[in-house]
């Protein structure tokens, strides 16, 4: 994702992964590279269906891929990310990163 140097850096975060909760997501998925839903749920405090929630709107985007099976008699779902996902994931920080840069240098210059 890149910008046009007089652009804001917040009007390129990605509503998609910024979102706190999908952030968090992408970002267990990422650090874990393969993570299970029970895992995830737990870490991120998140209901059931709340995170599968999330986890509809990621994958719909393409940001993650999601497996279901089973581990002994129990299903399962694990999901990981896909390159797209990491892509977004690695753009997301940067952008943050950058408008965190603009805040610690004294802000954006405002027109008066």
């Amino acid at each position: 994702m890149t910008t046009e140097p007089d652009q804001h850096p917040v009007n390129s975060l990605d509503d998609v992964v910024h979102q706190r909760v999908r952030l968090g997501i992408l970002t267990v998925a990422r650090q874990a590279r393969r993570v299970e839903f029970g895992f995830l749920r737990t870490t991120l405090g998140l209901t059931a269906g709340n995170l599968s929630q999330h986890l509809t709107v990621l994958e719909k985007a393409g940001l993650v891929h999601i497996e279901k099976g089973y581990e002994g008699k129990r299903a399962r779902t694990w999901l990981s990310l896909t390159p797209a996902g990491d892509r977004a994931l690695r753009d997301e920080v940067a952008q943050l990163k950058r408008l965190i840069e603009q805040i610690e240098q004294g802000g954006w210059p405002v027109a008066t």
